[in-house]
């Protein structure tokens, strides 16, 4: 089926059902006419099969900003303080957990 004349949700539905991908109506209209939270790959490989396309041409990269989260010493992970780079240099290192069996008492 071509894609380029696919303008309602419920034709993809088969095609998406041809390719293992079972998605209800509203499953199938939000995904095409939302913009959804999560994406499985089988049904982005399924969606790139049926229009011919790559990933870049159904996905737009969206900008979040910088994440900052702050760490159990108080310093925010971007932060020079919190960074992996100035861990490393200062020779902090990670203990290894020791596993021990409960004390009876």
């Amino acid at each position: 089926m071509a894609a380029a004349g696919m303008f309602s949700t419920t034709k993809l539905i088969p095609e998406l059902e041809a390719r293992g991908i079972h998605l209800s109506a509203s499953q199938v209209y939000r995904l095409a006419a939302e913009k959804p939270e999560r994406l499985s790959l089988h049904v982005l490989v399924a969606l790139m099969d049926i229009f011919g396309c790559t990933a870049d041409d159904l996905i737009t990269r969206v900008d979040l900003g910088a994440a900052t989260t702050r760490t159990r010493t108080g310093t925010e992970a971007g932060s020079p303080e919190g960074s992996a780079d100035a861990l490393r240099a200062s020779g902090a290192r990670p203990k290894r957990a020791q596993i021990v069996p409960p004390s009876d008492g």
